[in-house]
């Protein structure tokens, strides 16, 4: 058996394994494990079995074992076996086991010969075994066979990869001895995962079947293709064996046997062997569990601190205390207050960054999404002028007019100002969704009382559609107010002597353009600045480029840097109008273009200046802009779908002076009421709809829950959250238990040092020349005639007698072989005995 301290840690880690086994694929956390790899019929089955003592293992031709089967060797007084799957039934016929593996396989695998890296989970309790864990991977295979899939080879290559490239993985790499060693595919895998050597053990099979005369006495001594934990030599049970039913125990006196008489063997005796490949994987493992689990406490720690918060809430539930449900449904409430107002004015913690909601987007729609709407509302000059004319001739009716008509500018306002109400229920509405979603975002955290949840959000949407009804009928009354008095005498209203004097500078306007410097003031604020991508620039004249474009009412310029020191140009907004442009498939930027209603180039050699942004709202923003700067989306193909009038009326010089007086009056006009319906909408909308709801939550909700519905009702869980809580309380306690079961190893377990590193040279040169076969002959003469007992005495082992131990030609070779026999120390030590040997040996050689 092991050493104590192994024996005490070993079942520490099968607890281990319960405890992460008992909570899924929640705990990802890799058990320090021995990993069986080697090819197919290697004797990877026979090794298992003579571990448990037992058959159990399928067998037959072609690939058996398709899935992992992880084996925990538990020692105990009685004998049976178990399956995680099947846990709580006992097998006690090993006959039903293997059967139960068999069948489990083709349960998930089928039985086209596939595989799959979802391990068999198997104890075995026996007084004849020592505590291991092992897993056992398929075998490594070179050609697919009948229903194999073609690519099996590689199937099998990554999952056994899988399993042994954790770091605390221990590789048992399996090779038969009438192989070529330099050949193993058990080896190659091992260094590959494990350069160093530190994981991987040899195992040497079918000593017994290597030919006459050869051995593998180098390669267990570790001279011949050496490895830095060594070699292992075992014999197992061969197939005649097997079918004629060999008992292990039978089979393991055999080994022992064999090993004590085989001639290259002997003096390693002591190092081979099933129970002593059983000894030094415990060590080994002991010693790598000692590593390990620094690390296994730090990740469960990790594991337990990330949880403890949520399962902290679930320590003391109660389902049976009435009191909980008060509790409860107050904290939610209150939650649901607290968030509700957080998203709508706004707070430090758990900001979103993905995209604006709740306050920010209010916030967005009263001040660029609102104006927007506004200024799409404008009319088309030409449109607006034809409106003019025909009202200031049916006016005049009859007779020719002498002076411009006041009623023709009142009309054309009133006409203009019901416009208005479009764009201002339509922000009414665009809030109201956005105070929907907020709810709905909220209520979400409600989702473990699922009536709670859909309660309050019916709650709460019900009075927010109430307060809709409202908010929109003050909002209409605002238009109506406006419309009732048009206030002529207002401060910012230019007048019908101003007006008169602006229609006569719209007529001596120069042609100058817009470049000079000598500009109104008004006209020299900046509407917008930002980044935009100037988008059909040829890549031969340096493609599409980043600029820095400043807006302002007379033109559009832009600059190499935000610094806006390096002018590239400016551009004159007169005559330019704003047009879509289909995004391209190669392209996930959002572009509109600028074009001259004159057929000029606007930039350059450029019929179009196209423009991109990176996001939609972007976009819409710079195309608000241009409108408030006069630059309006183009609109000649739907004028000629809708049939409208011709452009090309004519009007007398008086008639064209009275619409352009008219025309003046009414922007300025619709400029003070635009500004009057930009500040006084968003106002009315957050009196009576944000604050109305935010009050409503804080003082109202709760009396509505109480009297909507029972409470027990409302506070009843989901099935998913009861399983939820059952789940992270499960986990809770297995993290803590096995946090405890870390604590509980004793510090008086020994390590053993790791054995320094070997000249694994011929691993890395396996392509290039492969080192000599194992299986070379060896001379027998140069031991067989010091090892053959005398005629007429009895065997070898028996003998006290020193005689053929001694003498001067053997002692070269002698001192290996000799630690097996029990040899009479005085003997060897007997000075006349020295020089007396070699006279007598000759004869006793049969010739």
């Amino acid at each position: 058996m092991g050493n104590r301290g192994m024996e005490e840690l070993i079942p520490l880690v099968n607890r281990l394994q319960d405890a992460f086994a008992a909570i899924g694929q929640n705990c990802q956390l890799d058990l320090p494990q021995i990993a069986v790899v080697g090819g197919q019929s290697a004797g990877k089955s026979s090794v298992l079995e003579n571990f448990v003592g037992r058959d159990f293992l399928p067998r037959g031709s072609g690939i058996v074992t398709r899935r992992p089967l992880v084996l925990q060797l538990i020692t105990s007084k009685t004998e049976c076996a178990e399956f995680l799957h099947c846990k709580g039934k006992k097998f006690t016929d090993f006959d039903e086991v293997r059967q139960e593996i068999e069948a489990e396989t083709e349960r998930v695998t089928g039985v086209n010969k596939g595989i799959s890296p979802i391990p068999i989970n198997l104890r075995v309790y026996s007084p004849n075994v020592l505590n291991l864990t092992l897993i056992d991977l398929p075998g490594i295979t070179k050609v697919a066979v009948g229903d194999q899939p073609m690519d099996i080879e590689c199937q099998i290559r990554d999952m056994i990869l899988q399993f042994i490239y954790r770091e605390n993985c221990l590789i048992l790499a399996v090779t038969p001895a009438n192989t070529d060693l330099a050949n193993s595919d058990a080896l190659k895998l091992a260094k590959e995962v494990d350069p160093q050597g530190i994981r991987t053990i040899g195992v040497i099979t079918k000593l017994d079947l290597m030919d006459d005369g050869t051995d593998a006495r180098e390669i267990l001594e570790n001279k011949l293709l050496p490895l830095r934990r060594g070699y292992v030599g075992v014999v197992n049970r061969g197939q005649k064996d097997i079918d004629g039913k060999k008992e292990i125990k039978t089979a393991m006196l055999a080994e022992r046997k064999f090993f004590l008489s085989h001639q290259a063997y002997r003096h390693l005796a002591d190092c081979m062997g099933t129970p002593h490949l059983q000894k030094i994987l415990n060590q080994q493992l002991t010693n790598h569990i000692r590593e390990t689990l620094p690390n296994f406490r730090s990740k469960l720690q990790a594991q337990l601190l990330s949880i403890e918060h949520e399962v902290e809430e679930y320590k003391n539930f109660k389902p049976e205390d009435p009191s909980r449900t008060t509790k409860a449904l107050l904290q939610m409430v209150q939650q649901f207050s607290v968030d509700f107002e957080k998203r709508i004015e706004g707070s430090g913690d758990q900001v979103d960054t993905l995209e604006l909601s709740g306050g920010a987007k209010i916030n967005r729609i009263f001040h660029e999404r609102f104006p927007f709407e506004l200024v799409k509302m404008e009319f088309d000059d030409k449109a607006l002028r034809r409106e003019i004319s025909y009202a200031i001739k049916n006016i005049h009716g009859i007779r020719t007019g002498l002076f411009t008509p006041d009623m023709a500018f009142e009309a054309i306002v009133k006409k203009q100002i019901v416009k208005l109400k479009e764009p201002s229920l339509k922000c009414v509405d665009l809030v109201i969704q956005e105070l929907i979603n907020t709810v709905k975002k909220c209520s979400s955290k409600l989702s473990k009382y699922p009536r709670l949840c859909e309660e309050t959000e019916r709650i709460v949407v019900g009075y927010i559609r109430e307060r809709e009804t409202k908010t929109k009928d003050q909002v209409l009354l605002l238009i109506d107010i406006q419309i009732s008095y048009i206030n002529t005498n207002h401060e910012d209203f230019i007048g019908f002597a101003n007006a008169q004097q602006r229609s006569s500078q719209m007529n001596k306007k120069s042609a100058i353009g817009n470049q000079g410097t000598n500009l109104l003031p008004s006209r020299q604020i900046v509407i917008r600045r930002g980044w935009l991508t100037i988008n059909n620039i040829g890549i031969m004249k340096g493609g599409s480029k980043d600029y820095w474009f400043v807006l302002t009412a007379e033109s559009l310029s832009w600059y190499k840097d935000d610094e806006e020191k390096e002018k590239k140009y400016m551009l004159p907004l007169d005559n330019l109008k704003v047009q879509d442009v289909e995004k391209s498939f190669m392209s996930s930027k959002h572009i509109f273009a600028l074009f001259n209603t004159e057929q000029r180039n606007v930039y350059k050699d450029y019929r179009y200046l196209e423009l991109a942004c990176e996001a939609q709202e972007e976009m819409d923003s710079w195309k608000a802009s241009l409108l408030r700067a006069g630059v309006y989306p183009d609109k000649s193909t739907a004028d000629k779908e809708d049939g409208s009038p011709a452009d090309n009326f004519s009007m007398d010089p008086q008639l064209e002076r009275q619409v352009e007086t008219i025309h003046n009056l009414v922007d300025s006009y619709m400029a003070i009421i635009n500004k009057c319906i930009r500040d006084l909408i968003p106002k009315t909308i957050m009196h009576l709809m944000i604050s109305k709801v935010k009050d409503f939550i804080n003082a109202e909700l709760l009396a509505h829950l109480y009297s909507s519905e029972n409470q027990n009702t409302l506070m009843e869980e989901s099935a998913e959250q009861a399983q939820h809580r059952d789940e992270m309380l499960r986990m809770y306690h297995a993290l803590k238990e096995a946090l405890q079961i870390i604590g509980d190893i004793h510090t008086s377990t020994v390590s053993t040092p790791v054995p320094p590193p070997v000249d694994d040279s011929w691993q890395h040169s396996l392509s290039r020349s492969p080192p000599p076969s194992p299986s070379i002959p060896r001379r027998p003469t140069l031991c067989a005639p010091p090892t053959r007992p005398l005629p007429g005495r009895g065997p070898a082992p028996g003998i006290p007698s020193p005689g053929p131990h001694v003498g001067a030609p053997p002692v070269p070779f002698r001192p290996g072989p000799l630690t097996p026999f029990p040899i009479n120390s005085d003997a060897l030590t007997a000075p006349p005995q020295v020089p007396s040997r070699p006279a007598r040996a000759p004869p006793s050689v049969p010739r």
